[in-house]
């Protein structure tokens, strides 16, 4: 079996994420209690012991939550960046010296079968990254907060069988929203967040034959609807392919509920 994932929760409000192979089993970010990871992944027919680590995009809150208590409970090795670690330290309380891994930006690790390698995106945090999973052929990317997709991100996320992209916000609602300006200047800008008309954009440039479907995540709950995002995005990919072109299949990330397991590598 290859890589299998679930997205336990994805938006403002907290954000986790399961990768498994037969021998690797990661969590990416803890933005959510402890107890509620805990609940999530217990529906998905999984238990905390079973993971070997947990893998930190930043030190936003919103993604470390529950990160210090899970690693304590579990006595499980955290990875981060250096500038990462700072800000972690100011935060999540003490962790074991020996679960305190730096994963430098751009480093690949292995955790039994399954490859995990870094890669830098553009975000207001110390040093923000996104994820890439490797088994044999099959290739997971993940690609959210991110202010916009630089050419150094689309190389590195392009040919996924599976993309978990950002698709924030709709323009138009955030403009018209109730969010102060200096919090919609913050969003629009280029270490803010993916509007759903930039999610199309960027999606057209990586998006091959091989990609079989892109979850769109990190949803504002003010400023857009998912099926305004699969919409928008769509709309997006359609003006720029040619009918013959491959489609990959939009899929949808929950605020409040996880994601069906998914097999990547599977049509």
């Amino acid at each position: 079996m290859g890589i299998r994932f679930t997205v336990l929760a994805s938006g403002s409000t907290g954000n986790a994420m399961v990768v498994t192979t037969d021998q690797g089993k990661v969590l990416i970010d803890a933005g959510l209690s402890a107890k509620k990871v805990e609940g999530l992944l217990k529906e998905k027919g999984m238990s905390m012991d079973e993971l070997d680590a947990v893998l930190v995009t930043h030190e936003h809150s919103d993604h470390i939550k529950g990160l210090g208590a899970i690693a304590r409970k579990y006595d499980l090795p955290v990875y981060a960046n250096e500038k990462t670690w700072e800000e972690l330290d100011r935060s999540i309380g003490e962790i074991a010296e020996g679960n305190r891994c730096v994963m430098q930006t751009g480093e690949m690790r292995e955790f039994g079968d399954l490859q995990v390698e870094s890669y830098g995106i553009s975000h207001d945090a110390a040093e923000p990254v996104g994820y890439c999973f490797y088994h044999g052929e099959e290739k997971l990317s993940l690609a959210t907060d991110l202010g916009y997709m630089s050419s150094k991100v689309k190389e590195k996320i392009q040919d996924s069988d599976v993309l978990i992209l950002e698709s924030n916000h709709d323009i138009e609602m955030l403009r018209m929203g109730r969010y102060p300006w200096n919090i919609k200047r913050r969003i629009l800008g280029d270490t803010g967040h993916l509007s759903n008309e930039a999610a199309g954009e960027g999606l057209v440039d990586v998006m091959t034959t091989k990609t079989k479907r892109v979850y769109l995540a990190h949803l504002s709950l003010d400023h857009n609807m998912l099926d305004l995002a699969k919409l928008t995005v769509n709309n997006m990919v359609e003006d720029r392919l040619q009918p013959d072109d491959h489609r990959a299949k939009l899929m949808g990330t929950y605020h409040n509920r996880a994601t069906e397991w998914d097999q990547v590598g599977e049509d």
